[in-house]
């Protein structure tokens, strides 16, 4: 590849590593995954293509522990499975 063929900026390094690795979506940080989490969590649970209409997020699940953590607290609690049946503060089942 010459240097007329690269994007304008894009060194031969990243060009090789985007050819080897293959297409990367958009990077997903974590403020914009919390912004994002409940409604990929809706359309998850409603069985649509949240990762398509929201692209990156699983991404950013995959490897981030913490919002790892957060998607799987509120999947559980949109999908009615959290088990978790107590009312904060008196720790009585109702």
């Amino acid at each position: 590849m010459s240097t007329s063929d690269r994007p304008h900026g894009e060194s031969p390094v990243t060009g090789m590593l985007a050819r080897v690795l293959g297409p990367v979506g958009p990077e997903v940080t974590c403020e914009r995954c919390f912004e994002l989490l409940d409604q990929y969590v809706d359309r998850e649970v409603a069985g649509g293509d949240a990762d398509a209409e929201f692209p990156g997020m699983r991404e950013h699940l995959e490897g981030c522990p913490a919002c790892h953590e957060d998607h799987e607290s509120l999947r559980d609690l949109v999908a009615g499975t959290s088990g978790d049946a107590r009312v904060a503060g008196d720790g009585d089942p109702r």
